[in-house]
């Protein structure tokens, strides 16, 4: 079980629980056609971004499997809302979790998904103990898997036409990381 101590500090950002508060921000990135072209949702019209912000206000621990953690990315100078991160618990017979984030394309560029997700892996390996920790996603979102090539995942699988998304067969690809490699590395920094 992980109940972080939030909200989270990284060198640059506030990894915190999502608000009320947070409604007109999450909506402005959500709705993007851009934003959402490889996840497995459609741009949340208003309802849509309601019901997605009351899931995630309630995601702030891992208390069981199937559990997801899901914090708002935020500038602590501006208190910006600049997108989302997340970490599954998967299995804990198997000591497995996921990460995922998505970011509102103002921010791209500036190496605030890698620095949140490095926070979650940390949160993953360290905080609940997994063994290993993947991040899935279409395989034409380059800009992603270039994310989690830069955290130390190694592509383990390309998965030909393996899921049906908005209308057409999608390859995945599935990246991957382990606990004795995320200590090798944190050593190495």
């Amino acid at each position: 079980m992980l109940v972080p101590d939030l909200p989270l500090r990284t060198e640059r950002l506030l990894l915190r629980p999502f608000t009320a508060d947070d409604l007109d921000a999450l909506t402005a990135y959500r709705s993007r056609p851009d934003v959402t072209r490889f996840l497995y949702h459609d741009p949340y019209d208003d309802a849509a971004a309601r019901a997605a912000l009351e899931r995630l206000r309630g995601r702030t621990a891992l208390r069981e499997p199937g559990d997801v953690l899901n914090l708002a990315i935020t500038r602590p100078e501006t208190g910006e809302l600049v997108g989302d991160v997340l970490l599954t618990w998967s299995s804990a017979e198997h000591r497995q979790g996921e990460i995922g984030y998505v970011l509102h394309p103002e921010h791209v560029g500036r190496g605030y998904v890698t620095e949140a997700s490095r926070e979650m892996l940390r949160l993953g390996f360290d905080g609940l103990g997994l063994h290993r920790i993947v991040g899935r996603l279409d395989a034409r979102n380059a800009a992603s898997a270039r994310v989690l090539e830069r955290l130390g995942m190694r592509r383990e699988a390309h998965l030909r036409e393996n899921e049906f998304v908005k209308g057409e067969w999608t390859d995945e690809l599935v990246y991957a990381l382990l606990a004795r490699e995320w200590r090798a590395g944190t050593a190495d920094s």
